[in-house]
């Protein structure tokens, strides 16, 4: 098992079919929070579908498309962390990111970011990291802002949440040196 320390508290885990019960059930019990910002989460309806996910994600890391880990806190699976897009050819990478409401605001998403951001930079030869989250999403946002990312701009009608069109905020960050 892939499993990379972030600190004492935090673990990166690459996904793999034994996470799927944690993260099903993660998922259906966060449903309803996680339905104001993931267009995903209603297509989860069974460990069915979380196991579909997580082999779809080993073969996109495979082709070399995204990498999606678990985020282990404490022991325990809270979220998930990816390259939601790997650009090789522009040396830029996507992040995207949930994780259970229960586990907000200890900076875990933060810490998270920063070493996924880390290996993006050192190991992927990547020159610049984007993060885009909806206009409204005032905590992705916020985790923008303390990786220092920098407000790229914003696309309008980014996205349709449930029927509802929201507009994007951008963030990017340029690999320093």
């Amino acid at each position: 098992m892939f499993r990379k320390e972030v600190d004492s508290d935090i673990n990166l885990v690459f996904l793999q079919e034994s996470l799927t019960d944690d993260l099903y059930e993660l998922v259906a019990h966060d449903r309803e929070y996680l339905n104001k910002w993931m267009p995903w989460s209603p297509l989860i309806k069974t460990a069915e579908d979380t196991r579909a996910f997580i082999n779809k994600s080993i073969k996109d890391f495979a082709e070399g498309k995204s990498m999606v880990c678990a985020i282990e806190y404490q022991h325990r699976i809270v979220g998930v962390i990816s390259f939601n897009k790997i650009h090789k050819h522009l040396k830029k990478v996507e992040i995207g990111f949930w994780i259970s409401s229960s586990y907000q605001g200890h900076g875990i998403v933060t810490r998270a970011c920063r070493q996924m951001i880390k290996h993006a930079f050192t190991n992927l030869g990547m020159e610049k990291i984007q993060i885009s989250a909806a206009t409204g999403n005032a905590a992705s946002r916020n985790v923008c802002l303390r990786l220092g990312m920098t407000l790229e701009g914003v696309i309008t009608n980014a996205e349709n949440l449930h029927g509802k069109i929201v507009n994007h905020a951008v963030y990017g960050l340029a690999k320093e040196g």
